[in-house]
């Protein structure tokens, strides 16, 4: 999740994106999420595991911010919110 300029993003890990997609979107999804109006899916990933996602979601939040940027922009070149596309 991210904000309007992209400056702030959230990581984490959900079994419904749909539904916390939903809660972000509407400030009950997190207090982090709620206080910077992270809003906008910009990156997400599917995994048949969860333990797997799980591991996956502590490496990334490690990771650095271009290596963040970089692997979102991989997959989305201009950042656009990417709930318009999925339903």
């Amino acid at each position: 999740m991210s904000n309007f300029h992209r400056t702030t993003f959230y990581i984490g890990v959900t079994s419904d994106i749909r539904k916390r997609v939903a809660e972000h979107k509407s400030g009950t999804g997190s207090a982090f999420t709620k206080k910077y109006q992270l809003k906008d899916l910009v990156y997400f990933e599917e995994h048949s595991d969860i333990r797997y996602a799980i591991e996956r979601e502590k490496k990334l939040k490690n990771w650095h911010r271009d290596w963040k940027i970089n692997l979102i922009k991989s997959m989305n070149p201009d950042m656009k919110d990417l709930t318009e596309g999925l339903w």
